[in-house]
């Protein structure tokens, strides 16, 4: 990565130090020999504005060749930036005020190459980057116009879109190194089921960019498809019927199941009182309230009666709409309280026959999440103490193994980052390689 880096910034010197020569060539060259170097310059800005098709050849999609694109654009500008006004600076000393006229084209020549550069730039990286996010788009329109400052939050966007190239590059680059071995081809095929209030949509992905890092290194993906919103005892006799449907399609007799949230729960329910336990090779549950959220019981115990049933009436009406066939808005939350999910956990027994495993996570701050996790992160850390946001840390464990998850920084893990739901790149913990390597060793312990 960093030689990668060392040879984006000696391009983008190259073309602030040419950039920088052109605009004072005027100064010193006739008008014939300097307008045949103004043409080879307008041919190499063809060709620069076509890089993603000429460099960037190792790496691994159009989108992230777009943003390598737009970062040498924006590096070249600040050199360009830099080195023209020290150039200018000379040529208002040496030509004014006999050659005012000179200075002029070159300021003009100079203007429109940086303003074709620094647009090119990044209209490129933020039609492509991903870890760009809202906010920092956003907060680059509004601080765009503030000198100097405008210059602080180019560098942070320059820094965020170029982590973001080499990190795929990397990532690119050992999934096709270890291709052949398909660490993620488990014996039985693995089944996601997704939590509270999400879908499994085919274009919106729950769990994020997870699935097609599994399936490149060779795993099999089915997903839950029951409903966002009903009580545990319907969502675990809908995943019961999905099992089932899974086991006749593979053609395998058992699957791994791996739950997020309230999906652990719905799975162990299934496995408890469906008659599926036979079907199940191992249950992995995900930031799962095992023993309930004491906060979900303080807002359901003093929210009025009247706003709880319109909520409710509300998100039915939209979750029937995106296919829900009955949702059922409170009796979801319902099965979140901790007096009912502690009796679940005594009630819902898995057979010995199934290996498993619990994992969660922990926020550092409220910060470190996105809305609505640093909203609630300060009230369930107030009922019920260290948590991802939502879940607190007593509440995850569960199984023979258990891995609790707390990255250095101040930064921290929230409910959502263990599915990628933002798909964001969070340093010290790569998510997806957290699932890789949970996976493969599901497939080491024959499973």
């Amino acid at each position: 990565m960093k030689k990668a880096k060392l040879s984006d910034n000696i391009i983008s010197i190259l073309i602030g130090i040419l950039t920088a020569a052109l605009a004072c060539a005027r100064g010193f060259m006739e008008g014939g020999a300097y307008l045949l170097l103004l043409w080879l310059f307008i041919i190499g800005g063809i060709a620069v504005n076509a890089m993603p098709l000429v460099f960037g050849l190792k790496i691994p999609s159009l989108r992230l060749k777009v943003c390598h694109h737009g970062v040498i654009c924006l590096k070249s500008f600040v050199w360009s930036l830099i080195l023209s006004a020290a150039a200018h600076i000379y040529l208002a000393v040496t030509l004014l005020p006999d050659s005012w006229a000179d200075l002029l084209w070159s300021v003009l020549v100079c203007c429109i190459t940086l303003f074709i550069m620094f647009w090119n730039g990044m209209i490129s990286v933020y039609a492509a980057s991903v870890q760009l996010g809202i906010r920092k788009r956003i907060v680059g329109v509004m601080l765009g116009l503030l000198p100097v400052v405008n210059l602080i939050m180019l560098r942070r966007i320059i820094s965020t879109v170029s982590e973001e190239i080499y990190f795929e590059k990397d990532k690119a680059e050992l999934n096709e190194k270890r291709k052949a071995e398909e660490i993620c081809r488990t014996k039985y095929p693995l089944l996601f089921v997704h939590g509270v209030f999400f879908r499994d949509f085919e274009h919106l992905n729950y769990w994020g960019r997870i699935p097609e890092e599994i399936i490149k290194n060779g795993g099999r993906i089915y997903y839950g498809n029951h409903q966002s919103a009903a009580s545990v005892r319907d969502s675990g006799e809908e995943l019961a019927a999905r099992i089932r449907g899974v086991i006749a399609e593979s053609g395998c007799s058992k699957v791994n199941i791996i739950a997020h949230s309230k999906g652990g729960l719905d799975c162990r329910y299934a496995i408890a009182k469906c008659g599926v336990s036979h079907m199940v090779a191992s249950l992995t549950t995900i930031n799962t309230p095992h023993r309930g959220c004491l906060f979900a019981e303080y807002l359901l115990t003093k929210l009025p009666e009247k706003m709880q049933k319109t909520v409710a009436a509300g998100y039915n009406a939209a979750a029937a709409k995106l296919g829900d066939q009955k949702p059922d808005f409170l009796a979801a939350v319902s099965d979140l309280r901790a007096d009912i999910c502690k009796a679940y956990d005594n009630e819902l027994t898995v057979p010995d026959s199934i290996y498993k495993q619990s994992v969660g996570s922990l926020l550092k701050s409220a910060v470190g999440g996105k809305f609505p996790l640093n909203f609630t992160y300060h009230m369930v850390k107030y009922f019920d103490g260290p948590n991802d946001g939502l879940v607190s840390e007593p509440s995850f464990k569960f199984g023979e193994d258990y891995t609790l998850l707390t990255p250095g920084g101040l930064r921290g893990i929230s409910h959502g980052d263990m599915i990628d739901l933002n798909r964001e790149n969070i340093k010290g913990f790569d998510v997806r390689e957290f699932y890789v390597g949970l996976i493969s060793s599901l497939r080491e312990k024959g499973l």
